[in-house]
């Protein structure tokens, strides 16, 4: 017990961190490209013509796991920022900041895959649809947070206003879920459900569910090189801070 408690503590101090995310960054992507590659040939190969949407459908295997973790990546970066302000610790602050790019892109990602999707099927690029404007409000929180970040020159001021940012606009993510369930919209429901039988051939589930866990590796991957940068950013800007007292 005394053991996994040191060891836990350890790795909590940045420092310490810094080998353990460079070690398994290269992982991560490793076996995001594995599975991706998987994935892909599954969704494009493997899968059968959809009898209603054609082959357009296929659109949907990048689509819905961007959307999902465009939701699940704001969540714990809140997560994140909420344990950094609850004991003050700066890794924390760190790995929030550190998802907040790969939140953004894989936001994008699933507002354009949508508006490609929607074409065909609604017709339109774009509808004032509730998931696709409460998914756009999405985008702007992650560049909004990513933008207050950089506009707070002292570092721990700037990292607590993150991480109050990302909790208010965390409210969002339960609204883009059950927006299909609460308005009339456009979007169709949930095609995965916890309590009922997917609406899908098994095949095209296992390719979605595969790209899913590699969009998933990637993002552990990602966020650990990008928290790699930010430690020996803050270590440097440190050590300037530094040099300088001893100057004066």
């Amino acid at each position: 017990m005394g053991f996994s408690t040191i060891h836990w503590y350890r790795y909590a101090s940045p420092q310490a961190f810094y080998p353990l995310a460079g070690t398994l960054a290269p992982l991560f992507l490793a076996i995001a490209m594995g599975l991706g590659l998987i994935g892909l040939f599954i969704a494009f190969f493997v899968a059968p013509t959809d009898f209603q949407q054609g082959e357009a459908y296929r659109i949907i295997f990048i689509h819905v796991p961007a959307a999902w973790m465009s939701m699940f990546i704001y969540l714990v970066m809140a997560c994140w920022g909420a344990v950094g302000l609850a004991l003050n610790a700066r890794l924390s602050f760190m790995m929030a900041q550190a998802l907040a790019p790969t939140g953004a892109m894989f936001t994008l990602v699933a507002l354009v895959t949508g508006a490609l999707w929607g074409k065909p099927m609604w017709g339109a690029w774009w509808v004032w649809d509730a998931r696709l404007t409460s998914e756009l409000i999405l985008l702007f929180l992650y560049l909004g947070a990513m933008a207050l970040h950089s506009a707070v020159d002292e570092p721990r001021r700037a990292d607590k206003a993150f991480a109050v940012f990302a909790l208010v606009g965390a409210i969002n993510v339960p609204i883009i879920y059950f927006s299909v369930k609460w308005w009339n919209t456009l979007h169709q429901g949930a095609s995965i459900s916890l309590t009922k039988a997917p609406a899908m051939a098994a095949v095209m589930l296992w390719g979605m569910l595969i790209l899913a866990l590699a969009c998933w590796a990637y993002s552990i991957g990602a966020a650990m090189l990008r928290v790699r940068c930010i430690i020996a950013e803050r270590e440097r800007e440190a050590s300037w801070m530094n040099e300088m007292r001893e100057a004066e």
